[in-house]
């Protein structure tokens, strides 16, 4: 493990990379506090305010596409290190735990009280004590359906056109024009 004394780089640059940082005393609290003002202002939003939602869903995510919805609430860590393609739906309770890249495609649907976890923590209790983490990436490929309670795992990376049941949880990548169910999530059948 590299020591944050000796490496130039900001924590910021090694939490997006997936490389190991710690949060305290650096630039990631005040990240956290900025985007933790935006998540209390989108989620005291009505429906009748779309305009104001997607204006909020700009100064907190990386990129936005057209025609993007997000019910309230949503959760998420530092919102930067996110990107929501074109005609995208989220339905309530999104957490989605950006510490490296989350990337949705156009089209996706997206269930109720979804997770999409992209931090990791050292197995050693030390380390833990220390307050190290790392992080791996989430790609959520075009027109993906993720039903209701789905828990997709760091790392993961789901391909077009996939589908994953209600309640799964997805510990591995699943390839594209598939249909994925269970705990941990597995294949059954190709659509």
């Amino acid at each position: 493990m590299v020591s944050m004394a000796t490496d130039p780089r900001t924590a910021r640059e090694r939490m997006t990379a997936g490389e190991s940082y710690r949060t305290a005393g650096t630039e990631l609290i005040e990240d956290y506090c900025a985007a933790d003002e935006l998540i209390i202002e989108y989620n005291a939003t009505s429906a009748r305010q779309r305009a104001e939602r997607h204006d909020i869903l700009e100064r907190l995510l990386a990129e936005v596409g057209d025609d993007v919805s997000i019910r309230p609430p949503l959760r998420v860590d530092y919102g930067y290190n996110i990107r929501v393609g074109s005609r995208t739906f989220v339905n309530f309770g999104l957490v989605a735990l950006d510490v490296t890249p989350i990337t949705i495609g156009d089209d996706v649907q997206i269930g109720p009280n979804v997770q999409l976890l992209t931090p990791t923590h050292p197995l050693d209790p030390m380390e833990r004590r220390e307050g190290w983490e790392a992080g791996a990436p989430i790609t959520i490929g075009d027109n993906v359906w993720l039903g209701g309670g789905v828990i997709v795992c760091p790392g993961v990376s789901i391909g077009a056109n996939s589908v994953i049941g209600a309640g799964s949880v997805v510990t591995r990548d699943v390839p594209a024009n598939s249909v994925a169910v269970g705990n941990p999530a597995r294949v059954i059948k190709t659509v």
